[in-house]
């Protein structure tokens, strides 16, 4: 599983305040070397992030995306016995794996696929009105705000 912000080391959190920050300049499993398979997070703008996994060798039926409790876990699994083929060097790894992202409650997955060897999950984050940040202009009281200053 992966873990770069907050609660190390099972989840990684997605769409919380400071969030591109941590995750720019933290990655606990690459040091540990458990970083399998690497993975990029790529914020498209305020309102987007993308997901990017490697996944070469791997088809679209190997892999399985699944969002509970806010929970995106990302399994892939080789069908085993499928690869008849005679290797005299294999280097590139097709073991199993699972990704975990803990996303908060204003990020909704929009889809996925697999581009050019890369699973590539979009993220939308829609914040209520209400929870934007707001411009406050100095003097712009209305009349019940001024009678509290001259009280």
């Amino acid at each position: 599983m992966t873990n770069l912000a907050f609660n190390f080391p099972r989840d990684t959190f997605l769409g919380f305040d400071q969030l591109f920050n941590t995750l720019q300049n933290t990655n606990l499993e690459t040091v540990r070397g458990a970083g399998y398979p690497p993975y990029n997070v790529i914020k498209r703008d305020d309102g987007h992030f993308l997901i990017e996994i490697a996944v070469a060798g791997f088809k679209k039926e190997d892999i399985d995306l699944t969002l509970e409790k806010g929970v995106l876990t990302i399994t892939g699994k080789k069908h085993s016995g499928l690869d008849t083929r005679d290797y005299a060097h294999r280097g590139i790894s097709q073991r199993a794996f699972e990704r975990s992202f803990t996303l908060a409650d204003t990020l909704k997955v929009v889809g996925a696929d697999i581009v050019d060897g890369m699973l590539v999950v979009i993220l939308e984050n829609n914040i209520p009105e209400e929870d934007k940040p707001q411009t406050i202009n100095l003097g712009d009281l209305p009349k019940s705000a001024k009678k509290l200053l001259l009280g």
